[in-house]
């Protein structure tokens, strides 16, 4: 990510080797990352460019490790404050992404003016949005993605960050208008037509600059049909047509219409 760039040390890494070395043969012996480096004290500056030497080559788990360690050995030392940050950064790489969002919260709580803060900000809600499932399953994880990025472009609406939360927002709307559409499916397949305009409804109201706003017109003229009320089937169809005039979705329900009900 280019973010991590602006947020390293750019200090030369001094004596990083010597720290490590002890902690490594302890994680050999069997135990977990956070065990071995809670006894190890070591001066803040020297803490803090192991942390970063791990990060750089890529060795996530142990860097966010370390970069904890520096919060609690040294929690008044100005490099706490980054080491929170980059704790963050360090298990979103990893894919840790509850302990990543603990991480970014916590900066926010103890420095919610920091110049640093929008990217807090972003590293939660990108943290959610990696952890967005497919369609058919729960999708609370999706709606605090979209709530956590909007956090973003309401607070910081001119950042870089801000830029690609939109883009994020976009693909998170998306993805929670085809939840719509797939329970929508299901209760068409079961003729449980209410139910299932009631869905398609949502899709139209809710997302309608998504790619799912043309079929769910199409689905709820079908749904009209069923339920007969071929009045409202045709008002969908019509706002199928002037938004989708050469959509297949528009092809489709006018064939329906002229079907089953031509003089509606």
């Amino acid at each position: 990510m280019t973010q991590r760039s602006s947020l390293r040390v750019t200090t030369r890494l001094l004596a990083a080797t010597l720290v490590i070395t002890p902690l490594l043969a302890a994680c050999a012996g069997g135990g977990g990352v956070k065990k071995d480096t809670r006894y190890v004290a070591r001066d803040v500056n020297t803490l803090y460019r192991a942390a970063q030497d791990r990060l750089d080559r890529k060795q996530y788990g142990l860097a966010a490790a370390l970069f904890d360690e520096v919060e609690r050995q040294h929690p008044y030392s100005p490099w706490a404050r980054r080491a929170q940050l980059m704790s963050s950064f360090s298990y979103y790489m990893d894919r840790e992404y509850t302990p990543a969002i603990e991480a970014a919260q916590r900066f926010l709580a103890i420095h919610p003016g920091n110049k640093d803060a929008p990217y807090a900000y972003y590293l939660i809600g990108i943290s959610y949005y990696e952890q967005i499932s497919d369609v058919t399953r729960d999708q609370k994880i999706t709606q605090q993605a979209r709530a956590a990025l909007g956090e973003v472009i309401r607070r910081y609406p001119d950042t870089r960050y801000a830029a690609d939360a939109r883009l994020k927002v976009d693909l998170v709307q998306d993805h929670l208008a085809g939840k719509e559409m797939e329970i929508g499916r299901f209760y068409q397949r079961s003729s449980n037509w209410l139910a299932a305009s009631i869905r398609f409804r949502e899709v139209v109201d809710k997302y309608q600059t998504t790619s799912h706003a043309a079929e769910a017109l199409y689905r709820l003229t079908e749904c009209y049909l069923a339920l007969g009320i071929p009045a409202e089937a045709k008002k969908s169809a019509a706002v199928l047509g002037a938004n989708y005039p050469g959509n297949e979705w528009y092809q489709r329900a006018y064939k329906l219409m002229q079907k089953h009900a031509p003089s509606a």
